[in-house]
């Protein structure tokens, strides 16, 4: 498995469930990931059986780390999506998904690379920084430059010290910041 790929593919898969919400609307969009989760944990039973599917268990296999259930990490992904649009106010749900896909990719690939000082869980100062920069920067083609910080610090405080997978924490806890703290402009 191939960390750089993975976290390559947690960014385009993330930016696109962003863009599809976007396009469909949320109710087509709560119904499609509804469908893609039950597919999902079909598709990983499936394969933690022992079963080959064509084309997707190589992607399964050349992207998922060892000794984890086949799939985990996109089904927590799309878990976390379809809880936002549920739970919250639609405007939260892509700022909120659009910031695990960004910042927990790039914290992940400059981790690796430049990471030095390490700080929680073997996370360091340098990926949870440049995750951080790089949330802000992207999420400012949905938020008020103010509000775009605070929701990058909060997703890389989440990423930093999540005891849990933060593919299910970082979405759910963007789109609570956001609907506890109404004085922030969305």
């Amino acid at each position: 498995m191939d960390e750089l790929s993975r976290k390559v593919v947690h960014i385009l898969f993330g930016l696109g469930i962003a863009g599809f919400i976007l396009i469909v609307g949320k109710e087509t969009a709560i119904a499609i990931l509804a469908l893609a989760i039950f597919v999902g944990f079909v598709i990983s039973d499936t394969i933690s059986r022992g079963y080959h599917i064509p084309f997707i268990s190589g992607i399964v296999e050349a992207l998922e780390r060892k000794d984890e259930l086949p799939g985990r990490g996109a089904l927590f992904f799309v878990i976390s999506a379809l809880i936002c649009l549920i739970l919250f106010d639609f405007s939260f749900a892509v700022p909120a998904i659009v910031t695990l896909a960004v910042l927990d990719g790039i914290a992940t690939i400059v981790g690796m690379k430049f990471g030095r000082i390490r700080l929680w869980h073997g996370k360091s100062l340098e990926g949870s920084t440049a995750g951080f920069v790089a949330a802000a920067i992207v999420l400012l083609f949905w938020l008020p430059p103010f509000t775009a910080l605070v929701v990058a610090f909060t997703g890389a405080i989440v990423e930093l010290c999540s005891p849990f997978d933060d593919n299910l924490l970082i979405p759910v806890s963007i789109c609570v910041l956001l609907t506890l703290v109404p004085g922030l402009p969305v």
